[in-house]
């Protein structure tokens, strides 16, 4: 019997990589026998099991403690990932044909949710540093600055730490956006582990947001696609949000998930604060020595502040001063030393760390970079630097509308006037060139084939990165 989903992850076990990557569990199970639990409680909703859609028992119970634990008015849960929980956050917020604030750099969900809500996006774009090649904060100026030419903005959606665990200063964004009679809503999805420890960035939730979206499993030990969605004013309305959440959700809610939303919540609760401190230091150790190695840097935001925050949990390394690149520093880590990491781009890889990393998780790992730089063989002759800019491009028609539209693939460099029916993302820096019903400019084009000779992966062109989707 061929079950090649199943063959191909008892291969990826079986290679026994240390892995910083998603989820937060890490693949370790000391606490709880999990392969033995999960057949028995898949279940569904049947006297005793209470029901996610009208709880009144134990997931009511559940979600009690989750509100205790996290400090907030009242918290939800969510088995559609923090996707579905962007949806019914921005969507109750909101009637088809608002205006709502958004990074441009914001995850895809959040323009799913423009399109599925039929609104209209304003854009604030993030500060890039160019010394350290990332993308970091939001100004809180640049806020006031949009709420102030649109004033019937109806919310704002800030991302909050960013994949890279880049901070902003929520609670003076929260402080403008309160001043305006605004809602504030943070997908904090990369933070949910934030709010346990003083020695970490201040969570969205401290910070006066008005709604926080957490993807649970990124950090902390839940499993993939559970999330939380975190009520913390008295500005949102709960009924609303209640329909929104049933519509975007499924009427099939799995049990296992819930159940490992419950595990996260009171493993955090007990000896998980205590956990992360412990992991904090550990990171602090081995970034101090990685960064005493020649040719690598860790960006801590210590040295020089880069952006209003960063957490060290997301540890960015790049060796790129040796000449060796993200993405093939992440291909050698894996084939070589078995080391998986979360991602990579042209300067750095991503090795995400939780409180199930042990310091001798991260002692792999600093080993494995100090024999890295002693080999020749791993370094390229050049790694280019990318001129990076921002083309803030002229919105034609809505992104709905677009989305709706009868589309054809035409050469790029013949697209000049053309109106885009697609996303275009560089990576790095992942904000995007066009979005649905943007212009494409002669600028653009000029920039898009620069990316191309500096050989960046563009998403939203075609394979051969000769095309582009635009409106007939």
């Amino acid at each position: 019997m061929r079950v090649p989903i199943i063959e191909g992850l008892n291969d990826y076990i079986n290679k026994n990589k240390v892995r910083f990557h998603m989820p937060g569990h890490k693949g370790k199970k000391d606490l709880i026998d999990w392969a033995n639990l999960i057949p028995q409680i898949d279940v569904t909703e049947i006297e005793g099991t209470d029901n996610l859609h009208s709880p009144n028992s134990i997931i009511l119970e559940s979600l009690k403690l989750a509100s205790e634990t996290f400090k907030t008015k009242k918290t939800y849960y969510s088995v559609n990932g923090t996707t579905g929980a962007i949806y019914a956050a921005i969507m109750s917020i909101t009637k088809p044909g608002d205006k709502i604030l958004i990074q441009r750099n914001c995850h895809k969900s959040v323009y799913n949710a423009i399109i599925l809500g039929k609104l209209n996006p304003i854009y604030i774009y993030p500060n890039y540093n160019s010394e350290y090649n990332i993308v970091t904060d939001i100004n809180p100026d640049d806020i006031e600055r949009a709420l102030l030419k649109h004033s019937d903005i109806k919310a704002v959606v800030i991302t909050n730490p960013s994949y890279f665990g880049v901070c902003s200063d929520i609670e003076s964004i929260a402080e403008i956006v309160h001043r305006y009679n605004k809602i504030l809503i943070v997908d904090e999805a990369h933070g949910s582990h934030l709010i346990f420890s003083n020695k970490l960035p201040k969570s969205a939730i401290e910070s006066s947001a008005d709604i926080v979206l957490h993807s649970t499993h990124k950090t902390l030990p839940a499993f993939t696609q559970s999330s939380m969605i975190h009520v913390c004013s008295s500005r949102v309305d709960l009924e609303r949000l209640e329909t929104m959440l049933t519509i975007h959700m499924t009427t099939s809610p799995s049990y296992i998930l819930m159940s490992s939303l419950d595990f996260a919540r009171a493993y955090m609760n007990e000896e998980g604060r205590e956990k992360l401190n412990t992991l904090i230091e550990n990171i602090q150790r081995a970034t101090s020595i990685m960064n005493n190695i020649e040719g690598v840097k860790i960006f801590n935001n210590r040295d020089e502040k880069v952006c209003f925050d960063f957490d060290i949990t997301k540890i960015l390394i790049n060796l790129t001063g040796i000449n060796i690149n993200g993405s093939t520093l992440e291909k050698i880590l894996s084939r070589d030393y078995d080391i998986q990491v979360e991602m990579s781009d042209i300067y750095y890889v991503l090795a995400l760390a939780t409180v199930f990393d042990e310091y001798n998780d991260l002692e792999k790992l600093v080993l494995a970079i100090e024999d890295i730089t002693k080999k020749e063989i791993y370094r390229a002759d050049k790694v280019d630097k990318i001129d990076f800019k921002y083309i803030k491009p002229k919105t034609r028609i809505s992104i709905y509308d677009a989305f709706y539209s009868d589309i054809e693939n035409v050469l790029i460099n013949e697209s000049v006037g053309r109106i885009s029916a697609n996303f275009v993302i560089p990576y790095p820096p992942g904000v995007p060139i066009l979005c649905p019903g943007e212009e494409i400019t002669e600028s653009i084009v000029e920039y898009i084939n620069y990316l191309k000779t500096m050989k960046i992966q563009i998403l939203g062109i075609s394979k051969d990165m000769n095309e582009i989707k635009t409106i007939k």
